[in-house]
């Protein structure tokens, strides 16, 4: 999924909040200010300016007055938001999440789908499929570890138009994960499963990420409901 102006301008304002560029109960610019003065260096849309602070707001990290503005929030809570943080790459939104150092480290090899691969991507087993782990720290800190696999032909999120997420923390994570991530033997973390599937539905990337469990305070999953033709 590409990047969008406004998720742009959020994780812009978020990385300013979160370093204390902008203390608490700071009052952000204007609509019309931000409209043409952002970090995408562009004349933006009113929407798009709305857009961004709803999801800052729904990050935590600022709150509305009624015909006074808005204002940075006293204490800025750790919030995961999607589908945008899919439309940005994994150094822009760790960076924008915590202003620490972040490092993100990627693994790329081609590999036969197991069963469990060979069922999300709706494949035969044993098609060659790509696989990519993906390791973050902050600060020389482990965040995030994920496994993400595409039938070949495909690459990225260009072709997705849906996306599926489901959120469990009620199982242990798998050894690489669990190492990754320091965890001890019976320890859980907050797991995401995501399905991209095309305008036909079909999977074309799924991905396993692992996060500590204590590192989000909230996952918010945002989305468009549009009436029925």
């Amino acid at each position: 999924m590409p990047e969008h102006a406004y998720v742009v301008i959020a994780g812009d304002y978020a990385r300013r909040i979160r370093s204390g560029e902008l203390p608490p109960r700071t009052q952000l610019p204007s609509y019309a200010e931000i409209q043409v003065d952002n970090v995408t260096g562009e004349r933006v849309s009113d929407i798009v300016v709305r857009k961004a602070i709803e999801m800052l707001i729904s990050q935590g990290l600022v709150y509305s007055v009624r015909r006074r503005g808005v204002f940075v929030a006293d204490q800025p809570s750790l919030i995961r938001i999607s589908p945008e943080r899919s439309m940005e790459k994994a150094e822009s939104t760790f960076t924008n999440e915590s202003g620490k150092e972040v490092h993100v480290e990627r693994e790329f090899s081609i590999i036969p789908a197991n069963a469990e691969v060979a069922q999300a991507l709706d494949l035969e087993e044993g098609n060659e499929v790509s696989h990519v782990v993906t390791r973050v720290t902050e600060n020389g800190q482990p965040v995030s570890i994920s496994d993400t696999f595409q039938p070949k032909g495909f690459e990225g999120t260009v072709d997705a138009v849906v996306l599926e997420e489901t959120v469990s923390d009620d199982e242990p994570p798998n050894e690489a994960h669990a190492e990754w991530l320091n965890v001890k033997a019976g320890d859980l973390v907050k797991r995401v499963d995501q399905r991209f599937l095309d305008e036909v539905d079909r999977p074309v990337m799924v991905s396993k990420v692992s996060y500590p469990r204590d590192r989000y305070k909230a996952m918010t999953f945002r989305m468009s409901l549009e009436p029925a033709s």
